[in-house]
């Protein structure tokens, strides 16, 4: 019980002394001495990768625990709107179905929300379902990580996977 009153009596302590702003402490405004100024607008530039698969089927490179094959040569854009503003970047895929898409501009003046990825076909005619994401529907940016470049910062997300697919599973060739 004593305990318990020595607690109660140090509760209201506190906020009494916050109340009268006793204490070294200032309630009603910030006090920004002793910290460091706040950092300056950062501009970067931003990097996407991805890869691009064909489920279902057996080509070159297949990945058994997607059962799907990467599919080479595909266009990717990212595509980046804020009202009328736009700003389009494309890349291809490589040999592994791997993409990375780099901004050689600065692109602080768009929010990861407001860019996406689209792989509006695939460059195999069997493989030409979007499977996922449905559509053409763009793949939404996941920060990863910021790299140091040469000319400053660069953003790095990741898209994960663009997936099509056969309209039956005969039609792989």
């Amino acid at each position: 019980m004593a305990l318990f009153v020595k607690c109660v009596l140090l509760a209201l302590s506190v906020v009494l002394l916050v109340l009268t702003g006793g204490g070294g402490f200032t309630p009603r405004g910030a006090d920004a001495r002793g910290l460091p100024p706040p950092p300056p607008m950062v501009n970067f530039s931003i990097g996407v990768q991805g890869v691009v698969w064909c489920k279902s089927c057996r080509y070159k490179g297949y990945f058994k625990p997607m059962d799907a094959s990467p599919l080479p040569g595909a266009e990717v854009f990212l595509r980046c709107r804020h009202g009328r503003r736009e700003a389009t970047f494309r890349g291809v895929t490589g040999r592994s179905g791997y993409f990375l898409i780099q901004t050689s501009q600065q692109v602080a003046a768009f929010t990861s929300q407001e860019c996406k990825v689209y792989v509006p076909r695939s460059p195999v005619r069997a493989c030409s379902v979007p499977a996922y994401p449905t559509g053409n529907k763009g793949l939404p940016l996941k920060f990863q990580e910021f790299v140091k470049r040469g000319n400053g910062l660069q953003g790095l997300y990741s898209v994960g996977n663009r997936l099509f697919r056969p309209k039956s599973r005969n039609q792989c060739y």
